[in-house]
C-alpha cells in the first residue's frame, strides 16, 4: 500500500505510516484496554514512521520490548510499536479514512472481557500466539 498521511484529534502529531494491508486488527490485552479505554483497533505499517515533528508526541515504555505513542497535547492513542523499531501498529482513527480497513483479527483474545464481542469473523489469537510470532 502506499503511504497515509495520518494525525492525532488536535493535529499536533502528524505523520506518514504505510499499512502492511487494508486490514485491521482488535488488541483486547489489559494494557491496551487501559490506554485506549477500550480495544485498541490499529493497522500493521511496514517501514518507518516518518513524523513532521516529534515535539507532541509522548512515547510510555509500556514493557521490555513495547512501547505506546501518544499525543501530550490532546491525549490522542496513535501507536503501538516494538522499542527496537521492527514492528508498528498505528490507531486506525489517525487514518484519513478509518472505514477504507476491514475488520480482520484479534489479539490476546485469552484477556477479552466477557462483556462483549463482536459479530465479525476474524483471525483470533491468544497474547501467547501472538508474542510468540515476535520471538521466533
Amino acid at each position: 500500500m502506499t503511504p497515509q498521511s495520518c494525525r492525532c484529534l488536535c493535529g499536533a502529531v502528524t505523520f506518514r505510516a504505510t499499512p502492511a494491508k487494508p486490514e485491521m486488527g482488535a488488541c483486547h490485552c489489559g494494557m491496551c484496554r487501559h490506554w485506549s479505554g477500550g480495544v485498541f483497533f490499529g493497522v500493521d505499517c511496514t517501514g518507518p514512521i516518518e513524523f513532521a515533528s516529534e515535539e507532541a508526541l509522548g512515547v510510555y515504555a509500556s514493557s521490555d520490548y513495547g512501547e505506546r505513542c501518544f499525543c501530550k497535547q490532546c491525549g490522542s492513542t496513535l501507536i503501538w510499536r516494538m522499542r527496537d523499531g521492527s514492528h508498528a501498529v498505528v490507531s486506525v482513527q489517525a487514518f484519513p479514512d478509518p472505514g477504507a480497513f476491514r475488520f480482520a483479527s484479534e489479539i490476546f483474545i485469552d484477556e477479552k472481557p466477557d462483556s462483549y464481542s463482536f459479530a465479525n469473523d476474524t483471525k483470533r489469537m491468544s497474547g501467547a500466539e501472538f508474542i510468540a510470532q515476535f520471538m521466533s
